[in-house]
């Protein structure tokens, strides 16, 4: 069990309260006048996905969630779903896709991910930070057209609807950031 204290907090870091695990969206740490110092924070629910605004005091200790880190490869869709295999036992995982969410707009075969573990348990999937994609529905560009920004939303074979600029056409493949959803170029693939 890994301890940590208010003051080793950082975005992103894991931690167990009140028997729930939490995520840390936002840290910041504040000196009062002549009391000790306080930590600001946004938690995220990991299980909810609910944000809350929660302060502690300095010192308060914590359990650090470790995650274990598991490769894998997405293979396909069944039911409610998704099934990937383990790339160290090959085995086959089926993921919920409650517990997928967003993250089904990136899934395509053969995409290696990592699958979160704890306590025996899947967690979570961890993406890579890019993903290629194929566009199948685009409206068409017209020469000169410029009025709307440059940009167009396209969709791609995951279902993804993205901005994308107006030379991108249907059958393009683009790369997209999973982290923020957004077009970073075509690919010549």
């Amino acid at each position: 069990m890994a301890v940590v204290d208010t003051s080793d907090f950082y975005v992103g870091m894991f931690i167990e309260w009140e028997g729930q695990i939490w995520e840390i969206v936002e840290c910041q740490h504040h000196k009062m006048g002549r009391g000790g110092a306080i930590v600001r924070t946004k938690l995220r629910n990991f299980e909810s996905g609910a944000i809350v605004d929660q302060s502690f005091r300095s010192g308060e200790r914590f359990e650090r969630i470790v995650f274990n880190e598991k490769p894998a490869q997405f293979l396909y869709k069944e039911g409610d779903s998704y099934v990937f295999m383990d790339l160290e036992s090959y085995d086959q995982v089926y993921v919920h896709e409650s517990l997928v969410g967003d993250k089904r707009y990136y899934l395509k075969e053969p995409l290696e991910v990592k699958l979160l573990e704890h306590g025996g348990r899947i967690m979570s999937i961890e993406l890579p930070n890019t993903v290629e994609l194929e566009v199948v529905d685009a409206p068409p560009a017209y020469k000169g057209d410029t009025v709307s920004g440059g940009g167009k939303p396209v969709t791609l074979e995951t279902g993804l609807v993205l901005q994308v600029p107006m030379f991108v056409e249907v059958g393009d493949k683009v790369l997209v950031d999973t982290r923020n959803g957004k077009y970073l170029g075509r690919t010549g693939g």
